[in-house]
């Protein structure tokens, strides 16, 4: 029984580590947080932008410092009672959210019709479990935009690559034919997808 134990106790060490080393590829070595994946999109300075999060806010100020002159609004929907992630909590007390972050439900955003120029949902949308409740929260953002205006997503995604990171952990996560399903019930059109890493797809909409 002891090499049964020897297994295991390997395969966890072999399992952290490689989802330590994943994590440190995806958050501190790729573009992620570079923000250069917006480079082909046109969005100017001068742009009315709304980026909203779940709690845990790690883009508003790299927004802010790509687009200077920009009008940043800054949404956060979390609610303990539905997003029930625990490192959410945490990140919560380790790090103040933006300045002038407004606290909002999913189902109203209070973001007058047609005012945005360009909405950022990144690493957040999943927190919001029930599918109906999604299709909501991107429909009042769908309202939110000008007619020209876009809606930039960014997901991990429920895949083999995830899964070897996160093992059941990916199961938080939800598959690309779940969120072009929300998205098309949301009356956004989906004119672009990329990849930032093999475990994170960039959904570009309008």
């Amino acid at each position: 029984m002891n090499w049964i134990c020897y297994l295991i106790i390997i395969g966890i060490i072999l399992g952290t580590t490689l989802s330590l080393i994943a994590s440190y590829y995806i958050y501190d070595v790729s573009n992620l947080y570079s923000l250069k994946w917006l480079d082909d999109v046109e969005i100017k300075q001068e742009n009315h932008l709304l980026n909203i999060n779940a709690g845990f806010d790690e883009t508003s100020y790299l927004l802010k410092r790509k687009y200077v002159s920009s009008n940043l609004t800054v949404m956060d929907f979390y609610n303990p009672a539905k997003h029930t992630e625990v490192s959410i909590e945490r990140a919560r007390k380790a790090y103040p959210p933006y300045p002038g972050t407004l606290a909002i439900e999913t189902s109203n955003i209070g973001v007058p019709t047609k005012s945005i120029d360009c909405a950022f949902v990144i690493l957040a949308a999943h927190e919001i479990r029930d599918k109906q409740e999604q299709i909501i929260f991107f429909k009042q953002i769908k309202k939110s935009l000008k007619d020209d205006g876009k809606v930039i997503v960014v997901e991990h995604n429920r895949d083999i690559y995830n899964f070897l990171v996160y093992n059941l952990g990916c199961f938080h996560f939800f598959n690309p034919r779940r969120w072009k399903d929300v998205f098309k019930k949301s009356g956004l059109q989906l004119t672009q997808t990329k990849k930032i890493t093999p475990f994170i797809n960039v959904y570009y909409l309008t």
